[in-house]
């Protein structure tokens, strides 16, 4: 969707009204003009970037925040463009895919083939794709994969499916960016059990083992089993939820149906016991915490009065008066 008053100029900076406005009207043209503000370093860009978070906020949604995961090779993105058209063909979601590319140690670029891989969904006037590099970002996510959230959410989209750069165990962070959380696995990979011990197992709502098509059928139902068999020894947190298993293919849409009714089936128990407003408010605090952490530690211990600034604005975080990004740029500020 092109929102024909909206005119992109490159080299000029537009008003935050005329990008915000073009932005709430779905124009996914400004909303990728908007991101790229947000990874910029350069201040005047970061100070427009803050102002359309801030008017983000304030847009009342009710997206589903779907987060994506799985170790190189297991298909995520052939998975993401499947079930992204699944969602808009049987029930006409609008879905933005932030999709993080692992980028290089050395120089810093990454490859950021996402569209290609996601041609089809890349083409729907329903959906948006924006690939993003990792930097120097750990847990899977782009350092401002959240913000970007908050904007897809303006513009109007449904479902927002974050997929993870797909190094390993350690990509958790996307477990505090979404409403649910599911892990990819293949079948004969030999880490069946092992996987299950430690990390991102842990935290995942839904383990899809995909690729369950062809010859590899049967060995995907077996690793199925094994896998809820495995997972019945994890306690159910607080969502009162315990992980299921499924299978699914890409390439013959099997399984799909039943990832969403799972997702569903969470999203119903959660808005019931109330979990999902209080795990929502839950990850304000963990992003606010994100959000200073690396640049502003040091600093702020050495200056208590500095101190007592950021444990208020942490409270108010906390209770959900103010949005993460927001809060810390006022610390920013202040400082």
């Amino acid at each position: 969707m092109l929102n024909p008053n909206f005119k992109y100029h490159p080299s000029e900076l537009p008003s935050a009204d005329e990008l915000f406005e073009a932005l709430k009207n779905g124009d996914r043209l400004a909303l990728a003009r908007a991101i790229s503000l947000l990874e910029s370093t350069n201040p005047s860009h970061r100070k427009l970037a803050a102002e359309l978070i801030r008017r983000s906020v304030e847009v009342k949604t009710d997206t589903l925040r779907i987060g994506i995961s799985g170790v190189p090779g297991v298909g995520k993105s052939t998975f993401i463009e499947a079930f992204g058209n699944f969602l808009i063909d049987e029930f006409g979601y609008r879905v933005a895919v932030l999709a993080i590319d692992p980028s290089s140690q050395t120089g810093g670029g990454s490859i950021m083939g996402d569209k290609t891989r996601m041609a089809r969904l890349a083409s729907r006037p329903e959906a948006f794709i924006r690939p993003s590099p990792s930097g120097n970002q750990l847990g899977g996510v782009n350092r401002t994969t959240r913000e970007s959230l908050l904007l897809c959410e303006a513009a109007g989209f449904d479902v927002i499916l974050v997929e993870t750069v797909g190094v390993g165990q350690s990509e958790t962070a996307v477990y505090h960016l979404t409403d649910f959380f599911m892990v990819l696995m293949l079948a004969n990979a030999g880490d069946e059990l092992q996987g299950i011990k430690r990390g991102i197992m842990e935290f995942a709502h839904l383990v899809v083992i995909n690729k369950a098509d062809g010859e590899n059928l049967t060995a995907a139902r077996r690793a199925a089993a094994e896998y809820a068999r495995a997972l019945h020894l994890l306690q159910a947190g607080q969502s009162q939820w315990s992980p299921h298993v499924c299978t699914a293919s890409a390439l013959t849409g099997a399984g799909m149906a039943q990832v969403y009714d799972f997702i569903d089936q969470y999203r119903r128990l959660t808005h019931a016991t109330g979990y999902w407003k209080q795990n929502r408010l839950l990850q304000q605090s963990y992003w606010y915490e994100q959000a200073i952490a690396s640049a502003w530690r040091y600093f702020l211990q050495k200056n208590p009065e500095k101190f007592q600034i950021y444990q208020h604005l942490k409270s108010l975080v906390e209770s959900g008066e103010v949005d993460p990004f927001l809060a810390a740029e006022e610390l920013f500020e202040d400082l």
